[in-house]
């Protein structure tokens, strides 16, 4: 019975300080860039390590739809790239050349569009590359084109930086003209972070902490009468135990007695 008292009281305090998860499979990088940004914005998160050796973000239920607005607003999760080596690994005896320049344009987009989100400022990227077929039979060669949409953080003018971007792509695809490659600039949508929000959401984590301390000093008192309890009746019954062996021994005693008589 005492046992089932004391689990109920857990499943109390587990639920008191329930959070629910935003994302996991998260390198621990990516799970600690989350926290800080969630932190920053007056909401508390915490960060599991889960058995695949990968992480995952939590944060109380209250915050739940706010987190992941303000982390989609900031590129969160990250997109996750194959390299060349993932795309290229061979699953069949032999391979169609359609297949295979596929999974070419497919790995030089990928490879592309991870440097470019790896510029300050990036929320998120993509590459469209269009790289027509070689014609042998034709002397004239349909050229290759490229388009780059970028999602960038609001406030942060990536245009200055269009024509290196440009640049990049154009050394990075072989036959490709620089007057083909189009850059998509577009701001984020904007997250306004009150202050004066966070700075009150902060409070009343301040405010509720005093709060779980007294239910945690509770719930140990009760944890610590009832063992108490159950310490007092164990040696109560051991005591009556004893006091029964004693009776028996006694009278054995006496019986044994009476029969040398």
């Amino acid at each position: 019975m005492s046992i089932r008292i004391i689990s109920f009281i857990v499943a109390l305090l587990l639920a008191a300080c329930g959070s629910k998860s935003l994302y996991s499979g998260l390198s621990e990088q990516e799970a600690n860039e989350m926290v800080a940004l969630l932190y920053n914005t007056g909401m508390s998160a915490d960060k599991r390590l889960l058995n695949d050796q990968s992480f995952s973000v939590s944060v109380p239920e209250e915050y739940f739809s706010r987190a992941v607005e303000v982390l989609r607003a900031n590129g969160y999760p990250r997109n996750k790239f194959k390299s060349l080596g993932d795309v290229f690994q061979k699953e069949g005896f032999v391979s169609s050349p359609l297949e295979e320049r596929a999974r070419l344009n497919y790995a030089q987009s990928q490879e592309l569009t991870k440097t470019i989100e790896s510029i300050d400022g990036v929320v998120l990227a993509r590459v469209h590359l269009a790289l027509p077929k070689d014609d042998p039979l034709s002397d004239k060669q349909k050229p290759s084109s490229a388009s780059v949409f970028i999602k960038h953080r609001r406030g942060i003018d990536l245009s200055d930086r269009e024509s290196q971007i440009k640049a990049l792509v154009v050394n990075s695809i072989e036959g490709l003209p620089y007057e083909n490659i189009t850059v998509a600039l577009f701001p984020s949508e904007s997250v306004s972070i009150n202050y004066q929000a966070s700075t009150e959401s902060r409070s009343e984590q301040s405010s509720a902490s005093p709060m779980m301390l007294v239910m945690s000093i509770i719930i140990v008192f009760f944890i610590g009468i009832i063992a108490w309890l159950l310490w007092r009746h164990q040696k109560k019954v051991m005591s009556n135990i004893s006091v029964v062996d004693s009776s028996v021994s006694e009278q054995s005693k006496q019986g044994a007695g009476r029969g040398g008589q």
